[in-house]
């Protein structure tokens, strides 16, 4: 995300075939995740998607071809690849206890939705700025040759008139096969990915994943009992929404360069009009106080925020994934924010140029969530989608070898 992180040691594997990488379509369920992320690049909860309606059936499940010579005695490898609206993201992992450890990891600031929501097409500059990002992947894919993996592309593929073709192209070109997920598969994988962050204690809790072309919210609500293991959450979602908006389509509504206070509240008010249209909006209010409950939230907007609060001189990912923010702490923080200029956006360590223009309409999209459930407290999450494929990839492998305990009986006493 803002700052680059140390890349892990490790040895490369060349292939001894050219075959192209074909994806998973196992939707999320998932066992809790050891998030160990050692992986080079920004931290997984990077603007990403910085980064509703009825879902479609689900795609029926397409099994990745095992490598032609895995590693012996090391356990099986993962991949998941996460191409949004403002960042393509690879992250390579092995299983690890209950969860799992990061052996590598790809991210890059591509902007392929730039300009979608006025043109309603992918540009030919932010296309050709992904190809290289997803031949990057592809590499590290060949090197690693996981043995199962699942390549997704989220909001601005879902919107461009010309998503599919593009995806068409970087099947051709590259070799790599990727699917779009609706949005409600999305909410879901971003609730598996965050899920070992709920607090124990909390009755419900409200997700939110602010993206670049959109934004994904999920209710939790555990008053009727929580499921034992917490990769399993979404079985606990009540109600979600996927907003229409996201830090790239307010920051080209509304500019992002030079945000005056006037304009940050047009940007909220904007938001808050998509929020109106939430299931259960009143009922999630009410239990807010009457329960406990609190946000989490999986973005670079808060993942900013928070090593602003905390005064990093360079990001550091593990001071940031599972902090606790008060109320307060993100109203001073953000006060903060909408008072620094460009320049030093630009400046600082923990937002950098590429992420300058896009901050503050996160914020505002944050600050609307925040005005419409209020709660005491908000955890931050630098993980999400990636995570949220490689806990369910593994779970699913995990239950297809898991032994029938009581075995069907046959008919007539057969």
């Amino acid at each position: 995300m803002m700052c680059v992180r140390a890349r892990p040691a490790f040895r490369s594997l060349r292939p001894r075939t050219k075959e192209p990488f074909v994806t998973d379509s196992v939707r999320s369920a998932a066992a809790s995740a050891l998030v160990d992320e050692a992986g080079s690049g920004a931290p997984s909860g990077s603007l990403r998607k910085e980064r509703g309606g009825t879902p479609p059936a689900q795609a029926p499940d397409q099994r990745t071809h095992i490598a032609p010579h895995p590693r012996r005695n090391r356990g099986p490898l993962y991949a998941a690849l996460d191409l949004g609206t403002n960042n393509c993201r690879l992250l390579i992992a092995r299983p690890h206890d209950r969860g799992f450890r990061v052996l590598d990891g790809f991210t890059r600031i591509v902007r392929l939705g730039e300009g979608v929501s006025v043109t309603g097409r992918l540009g030919d500059a932010a296309m050709e700025r992904t190809m290289e990002a997803l031949r990057q992947c592809r590499n590290k894919l060949r090197d690693h040759q996981p043995t199962r993996m699942r390549l997704i592309a989220t909001e601005a593929c879902r919107a461009a008139e010309n998503g599919p073709a593009f995806l068409d192209r970087v099947k051709n070109e590259i070799g790599l096969d990727l699917e779009i997920v609706d949005r409600r598969t999305e909410a879901e994988l971003a609730v598996t990915g965050c899920a070992d962050l709920i607090d124990g204690e909390a009755q419900g809790a409200l997700m939110f994943d602010i993206g670049g072309g959109s934004s994904e919210l999920a209710w939790l609500d555990f008053r009727g009992g929580r499921p034992r293991a917490q990769g399993r959450m979404s079985a606990s979602i009540r109600s979600w929404q996927s907003l229409p908006v996201g830090v790239v389509s307010i920051a080209e509504k509304f500019g992002g360069v030079d945000v005056t206070p006037a304009v940050f509240e047009e940007m909220v008010a904007f938001v808050a009009s998509h929020l109106r249209q939430f299931r259960g909006r009143e009922k999630l209010r009410q239990m807010i106080g009457t329960h406990p409950v609190h946000l989490i939230g999986t973005s670079g907007t808060v993942t900013t925020l928070a090593g602003l609060h905390l005064g990093l001189e360079r990001y550091e990912r593990q001071k940031v994934d599972g902090l606790w923010m008060r109320r307060d702490q993100v109203d001073e923080t953000m006060r903060a924010l909408l008072g620094m200029p460009f320049e030093r956006r630009v400046a600082h360590p923990c937002i950098g140029k590429d992420r300058a223009d896009l901050v503050l309409p996160g914020c505002a999209i944050f600050e609307a969530i925040r005005r419409e459930w209020p709660t005491d407290r908000v955890r931050v999450a630098d993980r999400g989608l990636r995570e949220g494929i490689l806990i369910s990839l593994m779970d699913a492998d995990r239950t297809q070898k898991r032994p029938n305990r009581y075995p069907r009986r046959q008919a007539n006493g057969q």
